[in-house]
């Protein structure tokens, strides 16, 4: 009896090999966003895949599979709208990470093009990140990939 109460409320075998939610809906914005300039690149790509892989703990093939899951379904998308939908679900740490591998992808290529910094912008508003906490994880990215001979001023984009 106990089983059966399991199996009814626990995930099924076929949801245990599934990515969940909200981090296929990361994934896929983090593949639009690398995209939106027009030119995803491999540094852009292993940026996506480390950023997932250090903020979820995934491994190289779960990395993977999500990655792949995730283009499917940017390419399928016709909005941020089914992505952002849940994400804005939740908590404010969960949200401020999102947005700040967001700008780690942005910097990755030591570019921020405005189509980038368009796409943060809006999805920080979708799902409830302020306008002051989208900018200091802007400024904290961008410092992260300075060089040193380089000063914030040079770039201010």
């Amino acid at each position: 009896m106990f089983e059966s109460i399991s199996r009814l409320f626990g995930p099924s075998a076929r949801n245990a090999t599934q990515p969940p939610e909200s981090r296929l809906a990361v994934a896929a914005l983090l593949v639009h966003l690398a995209s939106v300039d027009g030119a995803l690149n491999a540094i852009e790509t292993r940026a996506i895949a480390d950023a997932l892989a250090a903020h979820y703990g995934l491994g190289e093939a779960e990395v993977k599979s999500l990655l792949a899951e995730a283009r499917r379904r940017d390419g399928e998308a016709v909005d941020f709208y089914q992505f952002t939908a849940r994400l804005s679900q939740l908590d404010e740490a969960e949200k401020i990470g999102i947005i700040a591998m967001m700008w780690q992808v942005v910097f990755a290529d030591d570019t921020n093009h405005e189509l980038e910094d368009n796409m943060v912008w809006r999805v920080a508003e979708l799902i409830g990140v302020s306008a002051r906490q989208r900018t200091v994880l802007r400024k904290k990215a961008r410092r992260a990939t300075t060089p040193p001979d380089r000063t914030l001023e040079d770039d201010d984009t």
